[in-house]
């Protein structure tokens, strides 16, 4: 897990980017549901109203179980207006590209395009060098499962104050990017352990891992992506940015704290050119979106069982015990001693999760339009999945 000066904290591992995780002291947002609280999900609705207490702006939630849909959304999607968050918003899903593009590679693994032990220069050779970086030693693999050891080209001080920070955020938020360009920041760095070693989350990874589908499929990965997931699962709401800066409408607005100097001023930070976050945050999506698709991935429709059973082949996550990473995918048990298949991802104004049991048959999707609160996504998980109750004002678990 890496930590800057202001950290992209690691929610439950090392996969959540939550941006700005000091707390928030302006007055708490009033917990606005606009549905109907059916049995079985008052746990987590006063979950998530502990988190709105707690200083997040606004939730937008799905569950699908047996018992059919639950959709809800809570708090502010419009702190000028104060109009409340939408059921239905678009917003972007950060880390949760990785998945849809570990997806991809695995299908085109199943079609033999590639190979997960292809090395990063198969496919991308002399791009991954210096400073000890060698993509030669470097497996495709190896990026999914965030054990590669390059360096995560948000950790450079440099990339992060001219980007994400205060004034360099607002001054640079409309600059178009190329994937290469972040590849070069990390590049400047040299690696933090053999290849291999032990699991450290780097979104470097995640950027190589979309240039080598573009690569294998021999066109932007923005359409493998379509034509693959998005089309075939009728994921009407999903799409990818592109050089875009808005969010396609119903949507909220996204809300950060830029300033370390000034923790209360929240900035509204919705507009943000999206080849910023090529292939390791762009994608675009809702609720229901994001459950279809881990249903379908979980569940074993998107892949062949070889490809499963990779994508669900694990490695310990140090910075959490119990928990542990697959491809671009992890798992965790929770307190009460059911498992879950979840990824967590943040980026600029937006959190989001997305939870499963094993067999796909109960999942949650939550998303929060600010980056912080990422203390509260665990005690919402356990009220889910565990039916337990959160202690009021803390948005802690029991």
């Amino acid at each position: 897990m890496t930590r800057r000066k202001r950290a992209r904290v690691g929610v439950i591992g090392v996969a959540a980017v939550a941006l700005a995780a000091t707390a928030f002291t302006g007055p708490a947002q009033p917990a606005q549901a606009t549905a109907s609280r059916p049995a079985g999900h008052e746990t987590t609705q006063r979950a998530i109203d502990a988190a709105l207490a707690a200083g997040v702006t606004g939730v937008a939630v799905e569950v699908r179980d047996a018992d059919g849909v639950w959709k809800s959304a809570s708090g502010v999607g419009n702190r000028l207006t104060g109009a409340p968050r939408g059921k239905n918003d678009r917003f972007r899903v950060g880390g949760l590209t990785g998945t849809f593009v570990a997806t991809v590679l695995l299908q085109m693994e199943a079609e033999n395009k590639l190979d997960l032990d292809d090395t990063v220069d198969r496919h991308l050779p002399g791009l991954v060098k210096g400073n000890g970086n060698d993509g030669s030693r470097i497996t495709v693999r190896q990026l999914l499962n965030h054990t590669s050891g390059l360096y995560d080209y948000l950790a450079d001080q440099g990339y992060y104050e001219t980007y994400v920070l205060g004034d360099g955020f607002l001054q640079h938020r409309y600059d178009t990017l190329t994937p290469e360009q972040r590849v070069k920041v990390a590049l400047g760095h040299p690696p933090q352990f053999t290849p291999g070693a032990r699991l450290w989350f780097s979104h470097t990874n995640d950027v190589l891992a979309a240039l080598i589908v573009q690569k294998a499929g021999g066109r932007p990965y923005e359409d493998e992506v379509r034509e693959r997931i998005i089309e075939p699962l009728g994921l009407r709401s999903t799409s990818n940015p592109g050089t875009g800066t808005g969010l396609p409408r119903p949507s909220s607005r996204s809300y950060s704290r830029l300033f370390l100097s000034q923790p209360d001023r929240i900035d509204d930070v919705t507009e943000l050119n999206g080849s910023q976050i090529w292939g390791d945050g762009d994608i675009i999506s809702t609720t229901g979106d994001v459950n279809r698709f881990h249903r379908a991935l979980i569940q074993g429709r998107l892949l062949p069982p070889e490809q499963m059973a990779e994508l669900t082949t694990t490695v310990p996550n140090p910075d959490f015990p119990g928990a542990a990473y697959g491809l671009n995918l992890e798992k965790l048990t929770l307190s009460c001693g059911t498992p879950l298949w979840f990824r967590d991802g943040g980026t600029t104004g937006s959190l989001t999760m997305t939870a499963s049991t094993e067999d796909g048959g109960h999942l949650l999707t939550f998303n929060y339009n600010n980056d912080w609160g990422a203390e509260t996504l665990l005690p919402v998980l356990n009220a889910e999945f565990c039916d337990t109750p959160v202690v009021s004002g803390t948005g802690s678990h029991e």
